[in-house]
């Protein structure tokens, strides 16, 4: 029986947000530079939106906007996440580098699965040296639903995983777990919800954590 752990990456084992305003004022700086915006960043909407796919970000961020603009932003937004990632003004949640040694000193197999894109997601994997750990990293982009639960079946299926855990912030990732017969466990981090991680088998405040939860629960 192989027991494994598919880590949600944003908010869970990458901490987004350190990143995240500085790249989405530059996305934004560009759109008013061209004159297609004048207010604010939206960048506390894009907090409550986060970890859903980015087609659905730009849709929610830039309704009235042609999807031209919004793939134009998109693109560009991404160029500006992988630029942070890669000078090093991002950072890993604490205890992530701690956590995935031990796990897989123990015997259990450990995946990414993501809602964000492959050249994001190797950014992030390259500079931490994550696949020291990480049996692969898996992206929504790789599916054609964008639907979370779809991308851990993947995982599930390739790798035959009988038996495991999803380990997230959000909503997707719960549901993702129980529609694949995976525990849940919810992440209670920056991004998190109270009303979603109520769904979740377990709950955690950090990751080390995971030290002690994981052996209790996988059987």
């Amino acid at each position: 029986m192989l027991n494994a752990i598919i880590f949600d990456m944003d908010g869970t084992l990458f901490q987004t947000n350190t990143i995240l305003e500085l790249s989405l004022e530059d996305a934004f700086q560009r759109l008013r530079d061209k004159n297609l915006w004048n207010e604010k960043t939206p960048i506390e909407k894009y907090r409550d939106i986060m970890g859903i796919p980015l087609p659905q970000v730009w849709e929610a961020l830039l309704p009235q906007h042609s999807k031209e603009v919004r793939a134009e932003t998109d693109a560009y937004f991404l160029e500006r996440l992988v630029g942070n990632i890669r000078n090093g003004k991002g950072a890993l949640y604490p205890y992530v580098t701690e956590i995935l040694p031990l796990l897989k000193e123990n015997g259990y197999s450990i995946f990414i699965a993501s809602n964000g894109l492959p050249t994001y997601l190797k950014a992030i994997v390259k500079y931490y040296t994550l696949d020291k750990w990480v049996t692969e990293t898996f992206s929504i982009a790789q599916i054609d639903t964008l639907d979370k639960a779809d991308l851990v079946k993947l995982v599930v299926d390739k790798y035959n995983i009988s038996s495991g855990a999803v380990v997230g912030d959000r909503l997707s990732d719960i549901q993702a777990a129980k529609a694949n017969d995976l525990l849940a466990i919810g992440c209670n981090f920056d991004f998190a919800k109270e009303k979603e991680l109520v769904q979740a088998d377990k709950v955690i405040d950090n990751l080390r954590e995971l030290h002690t939860v994981l052996p209790s629960i996988l059987k």
